[in-house]
């Protein structure tokens, strides 16, 4: 299979160790993986803003630039499900959307369900709280919503307990918003503030030394928090843990 790796504008530009640690992943699983040069920002932030015409240009470069590979793999859950479930009105049942909807995975998602890995190759031996970010868990599923009555499967804790020496810990709310919600934690810096705080807290609480997850939006919103605060826990992506890195 040939793999077309995304990175998220904001993690190029902010978090270049992590985009590394998703490629390091994927390389480790002897993977052919390309990172086409050209790509840039899903739309996600313009669609946020309300700016229609702009996500439309970024739609199509996006399907243009992806549409040549067997899989899309991505170390964000928000901008896949920008992909999955926000272009369709811009293509009018376009064959190469289809394919590139149907193709698109969170990196979490591909090594559980198209993978299926068996173990990671690393250690990492700590506590590790994992937070459930709202897109990964509702709209791609990596998890089964707290409010629902179902037996509960998590992906994403799936491939942590295939890491050697880590110890999951439990938090008393699984998947609560952190408040990020990009836009929203301008136009509501408050209420932003507080739900990313009682997440911390939480995790805190726990014991977690580390808070991990697939969105590193999410993570940063928070790391913000926890470095104001001074708080005694560190963020990482979820990418980092599974390539091996070590905590610093």
């Amino acid at each position: 299979m040939k793999i077309g790796l995304f990175i998220p504008c904001f993690m190029n530009e902010l978090y270049p160790e992590a985009c590394v640690s998703t490629l390091k992943v994927l390389k480790n699983l002897n993977l052919d993986v390309e990172y086409p040069l050209d790509q840039t920002c899903c739309g996600q932030a313009m669609a946020n803003g309300g700016c229609s015409n702009e996500v439309e240009n970024l739609a199509h470069k996006f399907v243009d630039i992806f549409k040549k590979y067997d899989y899309i793999v991505a170390p964000t859950g928000s901008c896949v499900a920008m992909v999955k479930d926000h272009y369709a009105p811009f293509f009018n049942d376009d064959p190469a959307y289809n394919k590139v909807k149907t193709s698109i995975y969170e990196i979490c998602e591909f090594l559980h369900d198209i993978i299926d890995v068996k173990e990671f190759d690393v250690e990492f031996s700590h506590k590790v709280g994992l937070h459930n970010s709202c897109h990964a868990h509702r709209n791609l599923n990596l998890a089964t919503p707290s409010e629902l009555n179902k037996t509960y499967n998590s992906k994403l804790k799936n491939l942590l307990k295939k890491v050697k020496g880590l110890e999951l810990v439990d938090l008393q709310r699984e998947d609560e918003c952190c408040g990020f919600g990009g836009t929203f934690s301008v136009s509501e810096p408050a209420i932003s503030t507080a739900m990313g705080k009682d997440r911390i807290n939480d995790h805190i609480n726990s014991g977690a030394v580390v808070m991990t997850g697939v969105d590193m939006s999410c993570l940063m919103h928070m790391e913000g928090l926890i470095n104001r605060d001074n708080n005694p826990i560190k963020v990482m992506h979820i990418t980092q843990i599974l390539a091996g890195e070590k905590l610093s």
